[in-house]
């Protein structure tokens, strides 16, 4: 549940000693409220209240400060852009959270004191830390410590927030010294008892109660790839958004102007819930997208309706047409011309065209390539001309007003657009043949799509690549502007340097000394004009998180790997929950995709799903999939999975809200249902990394037939945190 924070003098309560306290604690606790148990307590808030408020108001001060200087320019521009932009994100996460800032402490052997942990780091006014940052090797203990391998603690504390109040706090007790009137031991722990709180419209604040085996993945290194491989419930999104957060903290190659990190979700509805997260967590500078988002055309892509169309392109082999096809256009003129100047006619050879055309670095896209043709192209005249009376820039002016020039070379060079160049793939069966050899007759005649076709998903990936093999094709038109924009600007500062000049009459001034070009140049920067045509999602990124990642197509894998070179990824998923199947292994997948070296952590606990639900959904996967990899749930949830007919959904959900006013129903299968504040429907591929208090399955035998009818079958069974209703039958009258 998102934190609701009120302001931290008014989150105290008065006691009967007239002393006031940060703990609310419901009378069926009043045993925890002893103040021998939370008196260090309740003076460590106090001091962290203080520090909190100082640091509030100095990062409130900064950051005035810093917006009323001057922008300056280049580096000293983007520096203090990225110094408020680091503020504003601490400021937030202190205001937003307040006390509640604070996610336990723990007490080592020997120690004595305890250490507090928080969301972020927090010092007094003495320099002395009085939280450490829940990302710093000093905190691991408080999260990754278990009664077999305490790491040094003698004990650990978790506290339950409301409001900016405690209300309900637990110990663990690794070792006899931690018993000393110390400790408030429960038949629960936090986080059995965090498992069934209720649900809302984001993904509920976990990071007071993260596991062990969550942990040690979120803190492994960036290098590489890691797939997290585990079942429903076991907290794979929780690992995925709290790595990312860990990452940027810790590894100092990730942030900056290093390329940051991406973060890949399955579908919009995901993003949305999860969307919380990292804010909360410190973190607002990670980019969070689905595949779709990655390329314009995904927005209206529709799904690919014939399977073996989807096949063909989904291979990562279908990429490799994308340089035959471009190269189509990049093929210089074979015949000689004549080029008219005002002084005499040059002649142009083939070998002239095709030295200009090698003259771009290999690797630059097409569209970016083609002003350094033009400009070689263009050095090729001018020194052709043998004249030295004729100067070179009006040679050069002179070529440029050549109207039958710049047309040849508008078609030997075209500018060209990812989606025309894919559109004739599909619809010219010749061009497809020439730049896809491998695929025969029959495989051609299915590909084959008439032109101005609508675009589908399993289209984006080839999309994708020829757009990376394309480039911009507003770049030279944004570099046209950029150039004029700054020749008009050192216009200017040649006007201001000469009235300068001319209104200084002191003799003893040294401004007579100064080349007018020095001074021009310290007043002329060429960041005036900013680049506004770079996609946020190209990339390149340091490090990319990709959750539901057992989905993804080889090509899609590409798209992927296009945005990280490094091949640090965070590969998050399961096997089992694969739609299409997935029958290989995860090193055997990724190796075939591009990744050499791959590790892999399992999560096998499922910390969500009731017993009972686990019982009726584990079946339903075995079916098809009878070595299926099925987590082992923890708890019960004291509610039995309920049938009945379709019929009975308005009564059951108005059943529900009666008797639950928190939480949050999903029904499942009926686009028929409208959603309200508090009910979701959803389809069963697009309830993925969600979860609910009460999931309602409509006709769940009517989502498909064979694998894919039965992970769907499986994956929103397993959503439910409580109860599970499945519905058969006729619908409601």
């Amino acid at each position: 549940m998102t934190p609701q924070t009120s302001p931290i003098p008014d989150s105290t309560h008065p006691t009967s000693d007239g002393t006031r306290t940060i703990f609310d604690l419901p009378e069926r606790l009043a045993a925890k409220a002893d103040p021998a148990l939370i008196a260090q307590d309740e003076r460590h808030f106090a001091t962290v209240a203080r520090a909190l408020d100082r640091q509030i108001a100095g990062l409130e001060d900064r950051l005035a400060t810093l917006r009323r200087a001057p922008g300056g320019r280049g580096r000293q521009a983007l520096d203090r852009d990225l110094e408020i932009h680091r503020l504003s994100a601490r400021l937030r996460v202190l205001q937003r959270f307040g006390l509640d800032i604070c996610l336990g402490r723990m007490v080592g052997s020997g120690d004595g004191e305890p250490v507090y942990v928080g969301r972020l780091g927090l010092l007094d006014a003495e320099g002395e830390p009085l939280l450490i940052d829940w990302r710093a090797p000093a905190a691991e203990p408080f999260f990754a410590a278990t009664h077999g391998t305490p790491m040094g603690l003698v004990s650990r504390r978790r506290y339950r927030w409301s409001h900016g109040r405690v209300i309900d706090y637990w110990d663990e007790v690794f070792a006899l010294e931690g018993l000393a009137g110390r400790a408030a031991l429960d038949d629960q722990s936090a986080f059995i008892a965090g498992l069934g709180a209720r649900r809302t419209a984001r993904m509920r604040d976990v990071l007071a109660t993260l596991q062990a085996d969550q942990d040690a993945v979120i803190r492994a290194g960036s290098d590489g790839a890691l797939v997290v491989d585990g079942g429903p419930g076991t907290g794979k999104t929780v690992v995925a958004l709290h790595r990312a957060a860990y990452l940027l903290y810790a590894d100092p190659r990730l942030g900056g102007h290093r390329g940051g990190v991406l973060f890949v979700g399955p579908h919009q509805p995901y993003l949305d819930y999860v969307a919380d997260v990292l804010p909360d967590l410190g973190e607002d500078g990670v980019r969070t997208c689905t595949l779709r988002d990655l390329v314009p055309e995904g927005a209206t892509a529709a799904p690919e309706t014939d399977p073996e169309v989807a096949r063909l392109k989904s291979s990562a082999r279908m990429t490799a047409a994308v340089e035959p096809a471009v190269r189509l256009y990049e093929e210089p003129p074979t015949a000689p011309m004549t080029v008219e100047t005002d002084w005499s006619d040059i002649r142009l050879s083939p070998a002239d065209w095709a030295e200009a055309f090698e003259a771009p670095d290999p690797g630059t896209p097409h569209n970016e390539a083609r002003d350094e043709v033009w400009d070689a192209l263009l050095d090729i005249l001018v020194d052709t001309v043998e004249d030295v009376d004729v100067p070179a820039e009006a040679l050069r002016r002179s070529l440029l007003r050549n109207e039958e020039l710049r047309s040849t070379f508008r078609r030997a060079w075209p500018i060209l657009r990812p989606t025309d160049l894919v559109a004739d793939l599909w619809a010219v069966p010749a061009y497809l043949r020439r730049c896809a050899p491998w695929l025969g007759p029959e495989e051609l005649r299915r590909l084959r799509r008439p032109e101005g076709a609508p675009w589908t998903v399993a289209d984006l990936p080839l999309l994708d690549a020829m757009r990376q093999r394309l480039g911009d094709p507003e770049t030279s038109q944004r570099r046209q502007q950029r150039e004029a924009a700054l020749a008009e600007d050192r216009a200017y500062m040649d006007r201001v340097v000469e009235y300068f000049l001319g209104a200084d009459d002191d003799p003893e001034s040294s401004l007579d000394l100064l080349r007018r070009d020095s001074i021009r140049q310290s007043l002329v920067h060429d960041d005036r004009v900013p680049d506004e045509g770079a996609d946020p999602l190209a990339g390149p990124f340091a490090h990319i998180v990709v959750d539901e990642a057992q989905e993804l197509t080889d090509a899609e894998w590409q798209m992927v790997l296009r945005r990280c070179p490094s091949r640090s990824v965070t590969i998050v998923g399961d096997r089992t929950q694969a739609r299409h199947g997935f029958p290989e292994s995860w090193q055997e997948r990724l190796a075939r995709v591009g990744f050499d070296v791959v590790r892999r952590a399992t999560l096998t606990i499922n910390y969500r799903t009731p017993e009972e639900v686990m019982a009726a959904a584990e079946p339903v996967i075995r079916a098809v999939l009878p070595q299926a990899d099925v987590p082992v749930s923890i708890r019960r949830g004291g509610v039995p999975v309920r049938y009945g007919a379709v019929a009975e959904r308005d009564a059951i959900l108005a059943e529900w809200l009666a008797e639950h006013e928190e939480g949050v129903a999903c029904v499942v299968g009926d686009p028929t249902f409208r959603a309200s504040d508090r009910i979701r429907s959803l389809a069963p591929d697009r309830v993925k990394g969600l979860e609910f208090d009460l999931v309602v399955l409509i006709d769940p035998d009517r989502f498909g037939a064979g694998i894919e009818g039965a992970v769907d079958r499986y994956v929103a069974m397993t959503r439910t945190t409580r109860q599970l209703v499945v519905l058969t039958g006729p619908g409601p009258a």
